[in-house]
């Protein structure tokens, strides 16, 4: 009897430990466009190294200060695809999440760094090579929290053909307004160096901010290509980028350009990060049952 037990209570065991994906962090990818090498991380779902399967891939982007581990310390990206894998609620999936340092996922105004065109013409294509990929739009998402849900928004919205779906989380969608007013020296510190240094009030809104910011991507874009991207747009109500969001939203509804659009409890942290990626994964999942 006790053997039966022992064995009956050895299976689900063995059961759990076969839901568990793999997670491999800080990775180099070498990149021509950057004249350096970059990192990344890898989640890779169960079963992935015992079948021959590809799957689809979601890129999911940091913020900003944080790197490529961000997601997978903080945001327990392992944990909760492991959790959502093993509930049947969404579809097996690699997630991929590089490193973007503080270049706001953007070419820079001067051409000197060109982190957009790396991203769109190195890194992904050397992710669909490494890894068994599913190389096609309906298989490819983008999600990122704040500096990341800017980068979510540019890819999306400037490359409309290349994504089944796009979730930006806490983005960085500051208004024109917002954009205008803010400070010179945190403009300096955290906008200058990609957007143009030294700029003040409306010198601030040149044809590469436009280019490169998500509000004016939304206003200025082709709509019907944009309703080609399922978008999820979560931000706190608490957030400081709360009013941002807002407008985005707005805009996306005049545009017609149809959206989720979610406001929670909650501020611009990692608790409610976490709290809103197995939505993420649900909402991308049915991007990729299309």
């Amino acid at each position: 009897m006790r053997k039966t037990i022992a064995i009956l209570f050895f299976f689900p065991l063995l059961g759990a430990f076969a839901q568990s994906g793999t997670v491999k962090e800080s990775l180099s990818v070498p990149s021509k466009i950057l004249g350096k090498t970059v990192e990344y991380s890898i989640y890779l779902p169960a079963g992935y190294d015992q079948t021959n399967r590809s799957y689809p891939v979601l890129y999911l982007l940091h913020g900003y200060t944080d790197d490529e581990t961000g997601w997978t310390q903080f945001g327990e990206v392992q944990k909760i695809a492991d959790q959502m894998n093993a509930s049947t609620e969404v579809t097996p999936m690699i997630i991929a999440m590089p490193d973007g340092g503080v270049d706001w996922y953007i070419n820079s105004y001067d051409g000197k760094t060109k982190y957009e065109d790396f991203f769109i013409k190195e890194f992904i294509p050397f992710i669909e090579k490494t890894y068994r990929a599913r190389a096609e739009k309906r298989y490819r998402a983008v999600a990122g929290l704040s500096m990341g849900g800017h980068g979510t928004l540019i890819y999306a919205l400037k490359h409309p053909e290349m994504f089944a779906a796009a979730a930006p989380l806490s983005a960085k969608a500051f208004s024109k307004d917002e954009i205008i007013e803010q400070d010179e020296a945190s403009w300096e510190r955290v906008f200058g160096f990609v957007y143009g240094p030294g700029l003040v009030g409306e010198e601030r809104i040149t044809s590469h901010l436009k280019n490169n910011t998500g509000l004016f991507l939304v206003e200025n874009g082709d709509p019907e290509a944009l309703r080609k991207v399922r978008f999820y747009i979560d931000c706190g109500d608490d957030d400081f980028l709360i009013k941002g969001n807002l407008e985005l939203h707005a805009r996306m509804l005049d545009k017609k350009i149809p959206h989720e659009f979610r406001v929670r409890d909650g501020v611009h942290n990692w608790t409610y990060w976490r709290t809103a990626l197995p939505e993420v994964l649900k909402f991308v999942s049915v991007s990729f049952h299309q």
